[in-house]
Parts: C-alpha cells; sequence; structure tokens
C-alpha cells in the first residue's frame, strides 16, 4: 500500500528562513588560511591513482566532478553566499587551514559523482569523513535553493522549440517531451523496512520520475514515493497529473503539422507502457493492437521519442553514481532533496553547453533487473489521439 501521507515536498523552504540565509554577516578571514590551492593538491594525489584518468587536466576535472571548470566556477557562484559564512571548526583540512568554497564544492560533487564511501572521497581531498558528511549536505541544502531555475516546465516559446524538434525527428507532432520512472535502491534499517518500500525486484527502493526534452533536459520530476507502487500510481500522485489533468499544463493550442495538412488535437508526451493512455499522455499500441503497418509505423517512432528519457536517466545515473549504486541506509527525509539536486546539476552542464561524455552513462536499462510493468488504462480521448498520430505518421502512398 501507498503511504496515506504525503511525503513532504523537497526543497520548499521557509521564506523566513531563506531571508536570513541571505542575510549572513561574514566573518572576516585570513587568506593565508584558507585552502585555495586544492585543485593542484588533488590532482597530483590523485591523477595517477588509475588507468582511467585523462592525462589532460581539463579532461581530468571532468572526469572528477563530470563537469567543465566553468561550470565549475558557475556553480560556486550560485552556492557561494551560503557556503562563505563562518564554517564550523570541524571544516578545515589536515594542515589546519580553512576549506575554500571551491574545495566544498569540489568535495560535495566528488561524492555525489563517485558514490564512493565518505571516507574513501575524504581521503582523496585530505578531510575527515565527518567533514564530507557536513560539507556534502550544506552544498545540497544551498543548490536546492540558489539553482531551482534551472528545472521548470518550459516558457511557451521554448516550447514550440520543443515540439519542432520532436516533429523533426520523430514525426511527432505536438509532442512536449518523454516521460519515465527509475529506482533508486537503497539499504533501510529492520524496524523501517515495510512493503511500501520493497519494489518487485524485492530492492528497497525510492521511485524518481521525470519528464525530459530533446536535449535530455529533465522538464519536471517527482520524488519522495516508495518504490513498491506501481507507475501508474506514482503519476496520479504528481503535480504532473494533476495540472495536466485540470488543463494547467499541456494546455497550448492544436497546431498544424509541418506539411500542412492536417492538425494535431493537442500538447501531449510520450510514455512507456506501464503508464496509463491518457488524452495528453500516448503511450504505445499493445502488440495485439497491431494488426497495419500505421500501428507499427508509430509505436517505431513512439519508441524513439520515449528513449530520450531513457537516455536521460543513463546519463543522469551514470554521471551521479550516487544515484545508481545501493545507498546504505538513507535518511528518506533528505534522500528527495540529493535526487533533485542530482537533476538540477544534470540540467545545469546542459544549460552551460558542457558535452554529456557518453562513457559517463550507464550501458544497458537505468532500471537494470526490473521488468516493465503494463498498464491497462485507456482514455478514449488517448486512444483517438494515438489513431490520429498514426494515421499522420503514414506514409504519403498508404494515406492514398
Amino acid at each position: 500500500m501507498a503511504p496515506g501521507k504525503k511525503p513532504k515536498r523537497s526543497g520548499k523552504k521557509d521564506p523566513k528562513k531563506l531571508k536570513k540565509r541571505k542575510s549572513i554577516s561574514v566573518a572576516p578571514v585570513d587568506p593565508r588560511a584558507v585552502d585555495t590551492e586544492w585543485w593542484d593538491i588533488f590532482w597530483h594525489r590523485n591523477s595517477s591513482s588509475s588507468g582511467l584518468v585523462p592525462d589532460n587536466e581539463e579532461e581530468g576535472f571532468k572526469h572528477f566532478f563530470r563537469l567543465s571548470k566553468q561550470t565549475f566556477a558557475y556553480i560556486c557562484s550560485l552556492v557561494r553566499e551560503d557556503l562563505i559564512s563562518c564554517p564550523p571548526s570541524g571544516l578545515i583540512n589536515i594542515e589546519g587551514r580553512l576549506l575554500s568554497v571551491e574545495k566544498q564544492v569540489a568535495i560535495a560533487l566528488r561524492r555525489l559523482a563517485s558514490g564512493e564511501s565518505q571516507v574513501s572521497v575524504g581521503a582523496a581531498f585530505g578531510v575527515g569523513q565527518s567533514t564530507v558528511s557536513q560539507v556534502t549536505w550544506r552544498f545540497i541544502e544551498a543548490l536546492e535553493d540558489r539553482a531551482r531555475h534551472h528545472l521548470n516546465w518550459p516558457h511557451p516559446n521554448r516550447s514550440r522549440v520543443i515540439k519542432s524538434q520532436f516533429e523533426a525527428l520523430y514525426g511527432l507532432p505536438n509532442c512536449c517531451g518523454a516521460i519515465d520512472a527509475t529506482h533508486i535502491i537503497m539499504t533501510l534499517p529492520a524496524v523501517q523496512t515495510s512493503d511500501d518500500w520493497c519494489d518487485p525486484a524485492n530492492n528497497y527502493s525510492m521511485f524518481l520520475q521525470g519528464v525530459v526534452d530533446h536535449d535530455l533536459r529533465f522538464l519536471d520530476i517527482v520524488t519522495g514515493w516508495p518504490g513498491g507502487m506501481t507507475v501508474s500510481k506514482l503519476l496520479k500522485f504528481s503535480g504532473l497529473f494533476k495540472l495536466c489533468e485540470s488543463g494547467a499544463r499541456l494546455n497550448g493550442p492544436a497546431e498544424k503539422t509541418q506539411g500542412g495538412e492536417s492538425e494535431v488535437a493537442r500538447e501531449y508526451i510520450v510514455g512507456g507502457p506501464s503508464y496509463p493512455l491518457l488524452p495528453w499522455l500516448i503511450t504505445p499500441y499493445e502488440r495485439s493492437e497491431i494488426s497495419c503497418s500505421a500501428a507499427s509505423n508509430f509505436n517505431a517512432a513512439h519508441e524513439s521519442a520515449r528513449s530520450l528519457a531513457l537516455r536521460a536517466f543513463l546519463q543522469l545515473k551514470g554521471s551521479w553514481r550516487i544515484l545508481s549504486k545501493v545507498m546504505w541506509r538513507p535518511d528518506k527525509q533528505k534522500l528527495p532533496s540529493i535526487i533533485l539536486v542530482c537533476c538540477l546539476l544534470h540540467n545545469i552542464i546542459v544549460d552551460n553547453g558542457d558535452k554529456l561524455n557518453p562513457d559517463v552513462a550507464l550501458s544497458g536499462h537505468h532500471d537494470s533487473g526490473y521488468v516493465e510493468q503494463h498498464c491497462k488504462q485507456v482514455d478514449q480521448l488517448g486512444r483517438t489521439l494515438r489513431d490520429e498520430l498514426a494515421e499522420h505518421l503514414k506514409p504519403v502512398k498508404e494515406k492514398a
């Protein structure tokens, strides 16, 4: 059974507290007491740790932190005000110098990117386990507040670009994105285990659902829900579902196809068979429904478009390996913030023009070991729109 009460939405902060955080008075610090040479020391200590590290220093930086030095500097600028406040006495390195903002960000990014233990990450930077823990959580809280503008539903002009790309690439007019869901696996103390969190693969997990565009950029996410529920139930608990059902989202006007010969009824997104077929969420035909080439052609185009969400999750969980490894007894109230920040970092990389390294992405499927669910719910308006799209994708000869 799903919990009766929705978990606290990650990232919602008390405005009064936010205001206080922004007006922090910073105690003056002697520059000589701050570690500003962290990268040179880190590179010297870790560049020969394995044969996988590139010889080029710029590429080596991306290997360890998943992003360019320019994007790293941008992230530091976002969180500097929150991290520069007089740190706890524990935030020092083994030489006794205060950690610079840059080194704090680097420690947090390395922890998220590698998924290695806090002890291992600390050893790479010359700090203790408790420092890695404090620094990582301070960074997560700061970026969650400061980078929210990198994850939002697109404005009308951007939506037009997305829709034109989906039509140009896949032949699907008025399509606004692709949706999928993945499990974040964890271990739980015996007192916290329950059927809610035990998923179909017999893992304890938390769901992450995301809608992505043609650039593999996340447009909407929901997380915090137990992996034991179905994907269709996860959808119905999401804000996306409520907004789309009420007409507040995916409510753009009908648009003519690029050929100009026909009109598609409304905006929609594409999803796999684990989702219900709805007027605004189009799923593929089942095998028993494929009686003509039109349905087959539609499924091929649909699968190509839907694979964008698959690739985005492979990139996300490959770049930020903390999400692909089994988390050891995480705080379930804090885990949604960790997941959200990894999605924000993914989008920041896309927005800043960094190339997503294909070698970093996971291979295979982002939910390896899970069998895809099949939802039988069908809305007649969704069925009609799918048939219209299949007809639109027919070759000209078949239409005649």
